[in-house]
């Protein structure tokens, strides 16, 4: 049977937490005799240290393959870390044969080894969780290219930190998208909050250059933002800065999904908006108020929509989040995750806020990403 055991904790230094971490882990119930995966998330504080760390938690948990990252903040059930030493850590006993870990792929062409492809190929995985790196021109295109080539269904986060921006998949990674596969045996539940709510529908890109949007539905962009955002931002557009995004409606979604980027500048003159996104004409796009009790509402509407569809308590799960969420967003340290644990129970949970996430084959800003193991 899949089961679960996390740990987390802050320290000095990182011998002392990679022992409280391993102290936590090794509480648990041990192996059940499948395969063992790892999952490690540390402040950026600690990234210069990850690799110690990691080489302590295998020698102190047997647990070879280990997947993760590095975040400005962490999380775990319930907690979270932002600007202090601090790691969270889970093992998870699965089927044996039943994952994959892969190393940062940088470039589309590289692809993965032979022996990932291989093994994609014998076991037809349906799902992934991948962490990328922010820096990497072709991050999104490496993406969508895995979702193509290896699992349908991909769940991470870009790394985040004010350092080192490394990874874990196997030993310590970087520079691209990386992570591990899952066959169909693991069975698992995702679900995306986008912590916005729409101001208006959807408009028609008439006229653009590059980011910039120049017309929308043959009126100025402008003119078309300040009908939809009310007469108060619209006598002052500094107090949108923030508050007000952009807003690109996912082509076939079922569930009127979106992909949120910021809105970067205004030109009162022209009348134009610049977005941090390449626009082309024909395209759609919307704006989308993003405030603290829109995220909360967001959220609780995801965690119900996944609750009912669990056949059972989650065993365990994964967590992604954006740097601009957490006590940004929620106003307090650990009220994100709080309201997870209130509403799902208190389950093995840990993750990061990262500098973008990722869900199916997009890669979304804003949002927080669930994925549980079943």
């Amino acid at each position: 049977m899949t089961s679960f055991t996390f740990s987390h904790a802050e320290a000095d230094d990182w011998a002392g937490l990679a022992k409280s971490l391993a102290d936590g882990l090794n509480a648990g119930p041990g192996n059940g005799g499948g395969d063992r995966l790892g999952f490690i998330y540390v402040t950026d504080m600690m990234a210069g240290e990850l690799g110690s760390i990691l080489t302590d938690l295998r020698r102190t948990t047997g647990v070879e393959d280990w997947v993760g990252s590095v975040g400005i903040g962490i999380c775990a059930s319930g907690v979270e870390y932002f600007d202090r030493p601090a790691a969270a850590a889970m093992i998870g006993d699965l089927p044996k044969d039943s994952f994959c870990v892969f190393p940062a792929v940088t470039g589309p062409e590289q692809g993965l080894s032979s022996s990932v492809r291989a093994w994609a190929e014998e076991s037809s995985p349906p799902f992934a969780i991948v962490h990328g790196d922010p820096t990497n021109e072709f991050t999104a295109d490496l993406i969508e290219s895995l979702s193509l080539t290896a699992a349908d269904f991909l769940v991470g986060g870009l790394s985040s930190s004010r350092g080192a921006l490394s990874q874990v998949a196997g030993g310590i990674t970087q520079g691209g998208l990386s992570g591990v596969l899952f066959a169909p045996g693991v069975e698992v539940a995702t679900g995306l909050s986008q912590g916005c709510v729409p101001v208006g529908g959807s408009h028609v890109v008439s006229d653009c250059l590059d980011n910039v949007i120049i017309g929308l539905d043959g009126e100025k962009a402008l003119d078309v933002f300040k009908d939809e955002v009310g007469e108060l931002l619209a006598r002052d557009l500094n107090k949108a800065a923030g508050y007000i995004h952009t807003a690109f409606p996912v082509e076939g979604s079922d569930t009127g999904d979106y992909v949120v980027r910021n809105l970067i500048g205004i030109d009162p003159m022209r009348g134009w908006l610049a977005v941090g996104e390449e626009v082309r004409a024909g395209d759609r796009v919307m704006f989308v108020r993003r405030d603290p009790k829109s995220a909360e509402e967001d959220l609780g509407s995801m965690i119900g929509n996944l609750n009912k569809r669990l056949p059972a308590p989650p065993r365990g799960g994964v967590y992604f989040s954006c740097v601009a969420r957490g006590p940004n967003m929620f106003g307090e340290e650990g009220r994100e995750m709080a309201l997870i644990r209130d509403r799902m129970g208190d389950f093995p949970l840990v993750g990061f806020f990262g500098n973008g996430e990722i869900s199916s084959n997009r890669l979304y800003g804003y949002t927080g990403v669930l994925a549980v193991f079943l």
